[in-house]
């Protein structure tokens, strides 16, 4: 990913703050010598990440535990026009929050670790409104041979937040409260938790 280093991200808490917040990601790899991606929600677990695949997807079959995949996770993102800058000479652009996670994704085998998997998954989106333990086994049992779980260990991790840090304080102020007032107050907090030391 094309970084400058005015939006760099080097907070891996922050990075992290994007993927919990934003966990359906898309992962690229490579299938039969092209390019090729899945939408999943992903579950952040430490140094990991982990999903799994519908099993009909072959994607999964290009899974070793030694080739390097991308999962990538948009965060808040809005465009900025330039009638918000203070300077009368500027172009639009569009602010955002991305990350990249670099690993080599590894099959989860073991039928006890996938269903780990699917309750952590179902009990991250669900709560306690609805979990996989009131399900027929059977039906459980089914469902659960129908995908493909794991895990992807984060060997390399970047983020670019591109939040008007090459803007002067007052433009940055003037575009966060214009991201506000038109419904992206998400970005407009990231801008302003992320503001460069004057």
């Amino acid at each position: 990913m094309y970084v400058p280093k005015h939006f760099a991200g080097e907070d891996r808490a922050a990075m992290d703050a994007v993927i919990r917040d934003n966990p359906f990601g898309l992962l690229v790899g490579a299938l039969d010598g092209s390019p090729y991606a899945t939408h999943l929600p992903f579950l952040l677990d430490g140094d990991r990440l982990l999903a799994h695949f519908a099993r009909a997807n072959p994607h999964w079959k290009s899974i070793d535990g030694k080739t390097e995949m991308l999962a990538v996770f948009s965060g808040p993102h809005a465009y900025v026009s330039p009638r918000w800058y203070e300077a009368q000479q500027a172009v639009p652009t569009w602010n955002y929050a991305a990350v990249h996670v670099y690993g080599a994704p590894r099959v989860i085998d073991d039928p006890v670790a996938v269903r780990d998997l699917l309750d952590r998954l179902v009990g991250e989106y669900e709560g306690d409104a609805w979990s996989l333990d009131g399900q027929e086994a059977d039906f459980t049992d089914r469902m659960s041979r129908a995908i493909v779980a794991f895990e992807m260990p984060i060997d390399r991790i970047e983020g670019k937040f591109k939040l008007s840090q090459n803007r002067p304080a007052e433009d940055r102020k003037r575009v966060a409260d214009e991201l506000d007032a038109g419904g992206f107050a998400d970005l407009a907090r990231l801008m302003r938790d992320m503001a460069p030391d004057e």
